[in-house]
């Protein structure tokens, strides 16, 4: 089977992508059938010869998950993006509240007294140890 994916190029930290048509099986840095384009995920810009690749998908080929978003925004093919994020494998759930029955299940209120205002003093010190004593 044949499918269009995404082929690294580039150096490590500063990697962009080709976009390549490719048996299902084959490494991603392996060979190819044919180049369609280029993806740079750092500035999110790519191209796209859109003839070719609806030319591949008519012939049987399948564009990847990645790929397909890729060509919606290209507009080389129709359709919905698939989302790309994985999903939690651990059920959300949902908190409950335990209400005693003599108690409500709305919200209380309370008041909060004002605080009063606090004054800036300093304390006072004893006057005997201010005061200098001369012999």
């Amino acid at each position: 089977m044949l499918t269009i994916k995404l082929k690294p190029i580039g150096k490590k930290k500063q990697i962009s992508y080709r976009i390549v048509v490719s048996q299902k099986g084959s490494k991603l840095k392996g060979k190819f059938i044919e180049d369609l384009g280029w993806y740079n995920p750092h500035t999110n810009k790519f191209l796209v010869a859109k003839e070719k690749v609806k030319k591949w998908i008519d012939n049987g080929a399948q564009p990847s998950g990645s790929i397909h978003n890729i060509l919606i925004s290209a507009g080389a093919i129709e359709g919905v993006k698939i989302p790309m994020h994985k999903k939690s494998k651990k059920p959300i759930e949902q908190a409950s509240v335990v209400v005693p029955e003599n108690q409500s299940a709305e919200p209380v209120q309370e008041t909060i007294p004002a605080e009063q205002p606090v004054e800036n003093s300093i304390p006072e010190q004893n006057q005997e140890s201010s005061e200098q004593v001369s012999v």
